[in-house]
C-alpha cells in the first residue's frame, strides 16, 4: 500500500467516485455518471457537516476507492456515540490488493477517534462476497435491515 493516501473527497474526484459506485449490477441500476450535478450538490452538504468524512483512496494521483463514514451521536447503548460505514467501493483493477481492509481500517481507527463505541454498516443481500468480506475484519451479521424509498 505504499504510497496509498486517503483523503478527504474534493469535487474533481466526483467522476471516480461515482463511477466506482455505478461499476456493478446494483449500482448500474441505481447512479447516473453521465449527471454529476446531483452528486457535486451532496457533495458540498457532506462537505460542510462536521460528523460527515467522504474519502477518497488516491495511488499514483488516481482515485481508486471510497467510502462515506457517519458519525452519530446517540442516547442507546449509554449515550454512545456510533458510526455509520456507507458506500464502500474499491476501483475493479484494484480488487484483491488489500485496499478495501485499509478502507475499513481506517473508518475504524477514524471512529476510534471520534469517540464512538460501535461501528455500523449494512451490505445488500445479494453482495455475498462483501459479507465474507467484512466478516473477516471481524464484523458480525446481528441484525436484520429495513428500508422504505420514498
Amino acid at each position: 500500500m505504499g504510497d496509498l493516501e486517503i483523503r478527504a473527497a474534493v469535487a474533481d474526484d466526483l467522476p471516480a467516485i461515482v463511477g466506482m459506485l455505478a461499476d456493478d449490477p446494483l449500482g448500474a441500476q441505481r447512479e447516473s455518471p453521465d449527471d454529476l450535478v446531483p452528486y457535486a450538490t451532496a457533495l458540498e452538504r457532506l462537505s460542510t457537516d462536521p460528523n460527515q468524512h467522504l474519502v477518497v483512496a488516491v495511488r499514483e494521483g488516481r482515485v481508486v476507492g471510497t467510502l462515506q463514514l457517519t458519525i452519530v451521536p446517540g442516547l442507546s447503548r449509554r449515550g454512545s456515540t456510533r458510526s455509520i460505514v456507507e458506500g464502500v467501493r474499491v476501483h475493479a483493477d484494484e480488487r484483491g490488493s488489500g485496499l478495501g481492509t485499509r478502507l475499513i481500517e481506517w473508518a475504524i481507527e477514524t471512529s476510534r477517534h471520534e469517540g464512538c463505541r460501535l461501528v455500523q454498516l449494512t451490505s445488500d443481500n445479494t453482495r455475498t462476497d462483501a459479507h465474507r468480506f467484512y466478516e473477516r475484519l471481524g464484523f458480525t451479521a446481528s441484525h436484520v435491515g429495513f428500508k422504505l424509498p420514498l
